[in-house]
């Protein structure tokens, strides 16, 4: 039986489906961590629930990840981790797109196309941002990007598994922000999707 989104992570999504259950922050987030000391998260590209520039996606050549910042964390913080998953893809989990970690505990920003100073495995297996690629004739996927707030520093290695940060993760978020982008793929579109990619 799929399980149920979380009314308070339903609520903070612009267009909460099932699949949005699957994502990280519903599992390790709950009502009193969202936006918690006013902790969020957004991007200059482009407005929660937006579509995304496809200079960040599959569709252009030298596409790289979209700018992001963030405000100040609770008291306490001593990491960010930033982790961004496609809920619409099919699978037992979200189609993961990137996996960030070793972040300063701070207000900062990620900005266009920048390294951040860890990166795990994202669904294809590589360490880096993975370009959103939805099949063309698609409803639009969404790209949910989840900063958390932990009261611990990692040890992970950098090439670290989504599964290896969730457990590391575990017991630790203070708090967490959602921002969430759309991609849909025209036909208008040449690149060559195959039927074994995900979102």
């Amino acid at each position: 039986m799929p399980a149920q989104i979380p009314a308070w992570l339903g609520e903070a999504l612009p267009d909460a489906r099932p699949g949005h259950a699957r994502l990280i922050v519903a599992a390790l987030g709950d009502e009193g961590l969202l936006n918690r000391g006013g902790f969020r998260l957004r991007s200059a590209a482009f407005e929660d629930g937006e579509e995304l520039d496809p200079s960040f996606t599959a569709s252009e050549e030298d596409a790289v990840a979209p700018p992001l910042e963030w405000t100040t964390p609770p008291a306490g913080a001593q990491e960010l981790v930033l982790v961004v998953e496609d809920p619409d893809a099919p699978g037992a989990e979200p189609f993961c797109h990137w996996l960030v970690w070793g972040l300063a505990p701070q207000k900062g920003q990620l900005l266009e196309g920048e390294t951040p100073p860890r990166v795990g495995k994202n669904a294809f297996g590589n360490s880096e941002w993975l370009l959103p690629d939805p099949p063309t004739g698609q409803d639009p996927h969404d790209y949910v990007f989840q900063l958390f707030a932990l009261d611990e520093t990692l040890a992970l290695m950098p090439g670290a598994t989504r599964a290896d940060l969730v457990a590391a993760m575990k017991g630790h978020v203070i708090a967490v922000a959602v921002l969430t982008a759309t991609y849909q793929r025209s036909d208008e579109d040449e690149y060559d999707w195959d039927e074994d990619d995900g979102g």
